[in-house]
């Protein structure tokens, strides 16, 4: 699964993006999505078509949103100032690829309305 985003990541010069599904604390799947920001080099915006499905098909029985992945093509795998304006302290997972490296990220509160990065552990079965 990693290899699967660790290759698209690598491939593009634009950021990369889609959703993390399973279950709290557990990446189990992957949902790759197209990443319509105005700016896609710099920014993601997740089709939001794509986060309709995921949302019906766990309202179904499928795997819920654990959290999300995108790419830093010119950065490093930490969340810039833009990821944490745009998150929510909901504990959220945020997986940050960049330069050959995929680091796990946890949303979580932080002073204010301001929303702090905790560095999870990424484990690969």
């Amino acid at each position: 699964m990693l290899e699967q985003i660790a290759h698209l990541a690598d491939c593009a010069t634009v950021e990369v993006c889609g959703l993390l599904l399973g279950e709290e604390g557990r990446i189990e799947a992957i949902r790759p999505a197209a990443n319509i920001a105005a700016d896609p080099s710099r920014h993601f915006e997740l089709d939001p078509a794509v986060l309709i499905a995921a949302h019906r098909a766990a309202r179904t029985g499928g795997p819920r949103i654990v959290g999300h992945y995108h790419s830093h093509p010119s950065g490093v795998a930490v969340p810039s100032a833009i990821d944490a304006a745009s998150a929510a302290p909901d504990g959220s997972l945020w997986l940050i690829l960049a330069d050959g490296a995929a680091r796990l990220w946890i949303a979580g509160p932080g002073e204010g309305t301001a929303v702090h990065f905790t560095e999870g552990t990424l484990d690969i079965m």
